[in-house]
């Protein structure tokens, strides 16, 4: 594992830090030790859920210009997860949690983007400023950004880069949690614990509908969901746990999920 990437595995929770001072930006070589963190998690079946964060003032200042000043292009293969080993990792089955501990800019909000739920600190904020750099957010910013905010205000964060406050991302619903930062990780966590309980399957099917829904209209959904054969929402319904989870239920006991 890089350095820069720190990782800590309990009760099928992984925590990966990003730990590169000061700004905790993202190389190739950085990208692809996230991407072997999230690969990890999907891998291993006693994991279940991971929680992402920064160390430092930074979740993530996003791309390192510095290496980018130094010969890494912009157009440089970040490994098969893309730009920070999330953004384009489609398949990933399991859940993240970013806890967004500061300051989450370009490819560090595209980062935060990826994420299935939100947890920001207080003095977390967020901004997109790659168009006063000649650039576009290309690693999902341009895309998921209009697709959580309303467009108006998704278009105006795009076009000024400007900074946005942890408040007011939650006022959008852009963010789940907003907490002190002293309790960011402990939030994160009790959040993580919720997750944990699910059927594992059904959070893999879950993550399989939305992703492959979100565009389409309802009736086009209800279509695609019952007869696209949706490879992770068959094995659901095929599977021990769709028996075990109305089993519990009727016994009056916590579900045992196997995964199968």
């Amino acid at each position: 594992m890089n350095d820069a990437v720190h990782t800590q595995a309990q009760d099928g929770v992984l925590t990966i830090t990003l730990n590169r001072p000061k700004a905790n930006a993202i190389d190739v070589a950085t990208s692809r030790a996230l991407y072997s963190a999230f690969a990890r998690l999907q891998e291993t079946p006693g994991l279940r859920v991971a929680i992402l964060t920064g160390s430092g003032r930074f979740f993530s200042a996003g791309w390192d210009l510095n290496a980018a000043n130094e010969g890494e292009a912009i157009t440089a293969d970040h490994g098969p997860g893309g730009f920070a080993g999330l953004t384009e990792f489609f398949a990933l089955g399991k859940p993240v949690i970013a806890a967004v501990n500061g300051l989450a800019i370009g490819g560090g909000f595209e980062l935060a983007l990826a994420a299935d739920l939100i947890v920001a600190s207080e003095q977390a904020e967020f901004a997109l400023p790659e168009v006063k750099l000649g650039m576009l957010p290309d690693s999902g910013g341009v895309l998921r950004l209009p697709r959580r905010l309303p467009r108006a205000v998704a278009t105006e964060l795009l076009m000024t880069g400007r900074r946005m406050a942890a408040a007011e991302a939650l006022r959008w619903g852009l963010v789940n949690q907003v907490v002190p930062a002293d309790q960011l990780m402990a939030s994160a966590q009790a959040l993580a614990r919720q997750v944990v309980q699910a059927a594992p399957l059904a959070l893999a099917a879950l993550k399989e509908v939305l992703r492959e829904t979100e565009t389409l209209g309802l009736q086009q959904a209800y279509h695609h969901l019952r007869h696209a054969g949706l490879p992770h929402y068959q094995r659901m319904l095929a599977s021990s746990d769709a028996e075990e989870g109305p089993r519990a239920f009727a016994e009056k006991r916590a579900p045992r999920w196997s995964g199968t």
